[in-house]
């Protein structure tokens, strides 16, 4: 039993062995053939690499060959192309250096034919002058002359029938914007008048107006410079003065007064300084209302104020600041028909008469004042021609002065739209005032009572009694030499002296 199990064990283990013997040995066999396999397949693609090369090789210089064949037609045909346009350019040359001669020999015979015509022309001009007896010179200009007087004739027909149509066809399109800017404005005219009526509660008011031995009513003349008439008429006071700004300020300060009950000469004043400060406040605001309707931007303060007091000015008996605004809005009208500019015109007309608020206080017409003002605060040089042209003072620099101009006439030259009666008059009254303000000493000078009476506030410190009593004299002297007035004027010279202190 023993011996089976050992000679299975060892049958086993050669079977075994032999085995792993052959499988070695399979194993090395494989590989082996693999391996030639391997190095078969490695010749094949050598071999296969090889032929594309050769194959690609072969077909890369069969292109380059085809290339450079069509390569060296296209500079066969090129060449062919070059030589052809070469010979047609040498044609061409060959034309022009034709045509060159030709035009040299034409060049050369045209000048032999203009010197030859230059002599013609020497020779017969020498014939005319011989045959005319004038040089060429002489007959140049007596041709031209001849011409002249021909063209100045034709000339003076031609400007004289425009001139006829330009005056036809002008006078009616400025009667039409004439018509227009007129109908279009519809402005009431208010003539001033040189009294003011003051109601009174009661008659009682006339005695404390008057105060004790008329205390009051001196002093209220002598601080506003007008004429308080006290008469019959029952509640009623009665302001008098040319100047419409004092009789403004007068009304007010009495108005007031009359409402305070208080009246004496300390209270007197007081309010008249306020009614001053109000009056000058509305000067200004009427300004700047006259200007916003008429639609005129950036004034200068100062012409603000001299438009607004215009309020209470008149010339001819015609409201100025009224008059102003209705020749702003004629002028602007017609600039507008005319395509000009309707803000300077505006501007120049309701500046034209700035010059006249001035008159009183200043030497010189209100032209030259106008001029004067206008350019120290910087206005366009238009509105300031329109203020020197408006009286055809000196020329007109612009179409807009010439509107101005007339708007001026039209507004004017309304029927009641002026009195020159009232002109005169307040004229008069300015001098007499103007008058008596040229002598030394004097303070203040009131026209008052209609122009009868003159009252002159002097300096107590540079006029004595005596000297006072002299002074009305040589004022009625010098009124009686330069004015004509109806009736007599009265000088009264008041020399006033105030001491004043104060309790602290």
């Amino acid at each position: 039993m023993g011996s089976w199990v050992t000679t299975i064990a060892a049958v086993l283990g050669g079977a075994l062995l032999a085995g792993t013997v052959f499988y070695i040995i399979g194993r090395r066999l494989e590989r082996q053939a693999g391996e030639a396999a391997a190095r078969a397949a490695a010749d094949q693609s050598a071999r296969l690499l090889e032929e594309t090369r050769q194959r690609f090789a072969l077909e890369a210089r069969s292109e380059v060959l085809r290339a450079r064949e069509e390569i060296e037609r296209e500079a066969e045909r090129r060449r062919a192309d070059l030589s052809r346009r070469e010979q047609a350019l040498e044609r061409r040359l060959a034309e022009l250096d034709g045509r060159e001669r030709a035009l040299e020999r034409r060049t050369a015979a045209l000048t032999e034919r203009e010197a030859a015509l230059a002599q013609h022309e020497r020779d017969a001009v020498v014939r005319l002058e011989k045959l005319a007896g004038l040089t060429a010179q002489e007959a140049k200009q007596e041709l031209m002359r001849r011409l002249e007087d021909e063209a100045r004739s034709e000339a003076a027909a031609l400007l004289r029938d425009i001139r006829e149509e330009a005056r036809k066809t002008a006078e009616r399109e400025a009667r039409k914007i004439v018509a227009l800017a007129i109908q279009r404005i519809a402005t009431e005219q208010t003539v001033e008048s040189t009294v003011a009526a003051v109601s009174l509660p009661n008659d009682e008011m006339k005695g404390r107006i008057i105060g004790r031995e008329g205390r009051n009513i001196r002093a209220f003349e002598a601080a506003t410079g007008t004429d308080v008439i006290i008469d019959d008429t029952p509640d009623t006071v009665v302001v008098s003065c040319f100047d419409p700004v004092r009789r403004e300020i007068a009304r007010l300060a009495l108005e007031r007064l009359i409402a305070d009950g208080r009246i004496h000469p300390g209270r007197i004043e007081e309010l008249v300084r306020k009614a001053r400060e109000e009056v000058e406040a509305g000067i200004v605001e009427a300004g700047e209302q006259a200007a916003y309707e008429t639609g005129i931007h950036g004034l200068h303060p100062e012409l603000i104020k001299l438009v607004g007091r215009m309020k209470y000015r008149t010339s001819y008996g015609q409201n100025m600041l009224q008059h102003s605004k209705e020749v702003a809005w004629l002028a602007g009208i017609m600039a507008a028909e005319l395509k000009l500019d309707v803000h300077l015109a505006k501007r120049g007309a309701l500046l034209h008469d700035i010059g006249k608020v001035l008159t009183h206080e200043h030497d010189g017409s209100h032209v030259e004042l106008g001029i004067e003002v206008a350019t120290k605060y910087g206005e366009h040089p238009v509105v300031i021609n329109c203020i020197a042209a408006h009286h055809d003072d000196v020329p007109h620099a612009s179409p807009i002065s010439v509107i101005v101009q007339a708007a001026d006439a039209i507004s004017g030259a309304r029927p009641g739209a002026r009195r020159e009666a009232f002109e005169i008059y307040v004229k008069r009254l300015t001098q007499l005032e103007q008058i008596a303000q040229q002598f030394p000493g004097v303070e203040k000078v009131f026209a008052i009572q209609a122009g009868r009476e003159v009252r002159v506030v002097v300096s107590p410190d540079s006029l004595d009694d005596a000297r006072a009593s002299e002074l009305s004299a040589q004022i009625a002297r010098k009124i009686e030499h330069e004015l004509q007035y109806p009736g007599q004027i009265k000088v009264v010279v008041i020399r006033e002296t105030r001491a004043v202190e104060i309790a602290r």
